[in-house]
């Protein structure tokens, strides 16, 4: 897992603001029925410098969500 050097303003999944950004090269799994900080991750597939497949996760939390919605 890496964080992109310049990472976009807002999420471009759903143009919301977010916490943390993350880009994963690999197997992964997500569960946030009971995440007392995250309330929605976005996920956008892209290619890497490379042009490998990486997926970047945009994490919000309760309180960035909630004040979008």
């Amino acid at each position: 897992m890496h964080v992109p050097a310049d990472p976009p303003a807002t999420c471009p999944v759903c143009d919301a603001a977010y916490d943390s950004i993350s880009v994963h090269d690999a197997g992964l799994a997500v569960n946030l029925l009971d995440n007392e900080r995250y309330r929605r991750v976005c996920f956008d597939p892209v290619a890497g410098d490379d042009g490998a497949p990486l997926v970047e996760f945009y994490h919000h939390t309760h309180e960035q969500v909630d004040a979008g919605e």
